[in-house]
C-alpha cells in the first residue's frame, strides 16, 4: 500500500526577519535538518511556508517549525540546538505518534519527567531515556557505570554530577582519572616529563571542568587539591574517602586495573565509570576490565549500569550514523565468524 502524500501551508507570525533567518539557518541548514529527520520537503517565501510529505508528518512538522520559530526570538539558533530539539522530540514521541501531541508546546514535549543536574548554577537536562536513567542511577548508587558510544554525553554528565556533589558538600574532593592507553600509543615515546606525557590523555576531563566551572575556578581548586586529575596508575595504594572519583575511558583498563580502582573506594565516596566497548585499545580486546566488570558486577547492590546506544548520541547527526554503521559492521563480522567456525 502506497503512503499518502499531501501538503499544508502555514504563515509565521509575528513577522520578524531576524527570527526567520535564525530559524532557517545559514543556507537554510536548519530547515534541511528538519526535512531529513521528519521525511518532508519544506519550501518558503518569506514567512509563508509550504510543507509536503507523508500526511501523518505534516502537523508534526508544522509544530516543529512554529516551536523553533518561537525559540528563535530569544537568541541565536544553532544547528546543534535544532538537532537536540529533534532528538528529544523523537525520543519522547515516536515520529508516527507525534501528530497526536502537536497541541503541546516544545517545553511540555521536552521537559516532562527527565532528570536534571545542576552544577555551578547550570541546568543540564537529560535528553533521552537512557540519559535520564543514567542521571537517576548516579543519584541512587555509590558506583555507577555509563557504557556506550561516543557522543552520548556520558563523560560530560559524569563530570557535571561530580561538580554537583562537590558544590552540595556531599563530597570533599573530585578525582578524575583515565588509563594512559590510547590507540597503541606508548608514553615513553612522547616528549616531556611524566606530567607532560599524561596530560593529553586527561585533556577531555579538563575541558569538561573548564566548561562547567571556568578556567580560574578550576585552577584555584586544583591548587588546593580539591580537584585532582591524574592517570589511573597513580591510584594504586590509595584509599579515597569523601570523594567523587571518575574513571573515564575505562574500556582501556585491564581486569587487574579495574579491580584496583574499584577497591580504592572509601567511606562517603561516589564512583562513576565511563567507557565505550567499541573503542578498546588494548592488545586483547576481550581483556578489557570494563567488559569484564559489566559481567562480574551486574548483580551487586549499590552498583548501577546504564548502557547507551546510537540513538542517545547528541553530537552532530553524522556521529549517530557513524556509530550505527560501525555497529552494523561489527554485527555482520560477528555473524560471519560464527557461520565459518
Amino acid at each position: 500500500m502506497s503512503q499518502a502524500f499531501d501538503s499544508i501551508r502555514i504563515k509565521l507570525v509575528p513577522e520578524d526577519n531576524a527570527a526567520l533567518q535564525n530559524l532557517c539557518g545559514w543556507h537554510e541548514e536548519h530547515l534541511a535538518q528538519i526535512e531529513a529527520r521528519l521525511g518532508v520537503e519544506i519550501n518558503h517565501l518569506s514567512f509563508d511556508f509550504v510543507i509536503k510529505g507523508p500526511a501523518i508528518q505534516l502537523m508534526a512538522t508544522e509544530q516543529v517549525i512554529r516551536d523553533l520559530y518561537h525559540q528563535s526570538f530569544s537568541g541565536l539558533m544553532s544547528a546543534e540546538a535544532v538537532h537536540l530539539y529533534l532528538t528529544e522530540l523523537a525520543e519522547k514521541t515516536p515520529i508516527a505518534d507525534v501528530v497526536a501531541l502537536t497541541s503541546k508546546s516544545n517545553e511540555q514535549l521536552t521537559m516532562t519527567g527527565y532528570a536534571v543536574l545542576r552544577p555551578h548554577k547550570k541546568l543540564i537536562r537529560a535528553r533521552t531515556a537512557n540519559q535520564d536513567a543514567y542521571i537517576r542511577t548516579m543519584h541512587a548508587n555509590d558506583i555507577t557505570f555509563g557504557i556506550g558510544p561516543a557522543g552520548t554525553g556520558k563523560t560530560y554528565m559524569a563530570v557535571a554530577r561530580a561538580v554537583e556533589l562537590l558544590e552540595n558538600e556531599q563530597v570533599r574532593r573530585l578525582i578524575l582519572t583515565r588509563p594512559a592507553v590510547e590507540a597503541g600509543e606508548k608514553l615513553g615515546f612522547l616528549p616531556g616529563d611524566l606530567a607532560q606525557k599524561v596530560d593529553p590523555y586527561l585533556r577531555p576531563l579538563y575541558d569538561a571542568l573548564y566548561e562547567l566551572l571556568g578556567f580560574d575556578q578550576v585552577t584555584r581548586l586544583m591548587e588546593r587539591n580539591v580537584i585532582e586529575v591524574a592517570p589511573l596508575a597513580f591510584m594504586r595504594g590509595r584509599t579515597l574517602n569523601e570523594s567523587c572519583i571518575l574513571l573515564d575511558e575505562a574500556q582501556n583498563t585491564t581486569l587487574e586495573q579495574m579491580k584496583m580502582f574499584l577497591t580504592r573506594v572509601g567511606f562517603g565516596s561516589k564512583v562513576i565509570v565511563t567507557g565505550d566497548m567499541s573503542q578498546i585499545d588494548l592488545p586483547n580486546k576481550y581483556s578489557s576490565g570494563l567488559r569484564q566488570a559489566a559481567d562480574i558486577l551486574k548483580d551487586i547492590d549499590g552498583i548501577g549500569f546504564t548502557f547507551f546506544t546510537a540513538k542517545d548520541v547528541v553530537r552532530h547527526p553524522l556521529v549517530q550514523r557513524v556509530v550505527e554503521a560501525y555497529e552494523r559492521f561489527e554485527k555482520t563480522k560477528a555473524n560471519t565468524a560464527v557461520t565459518t567456525s
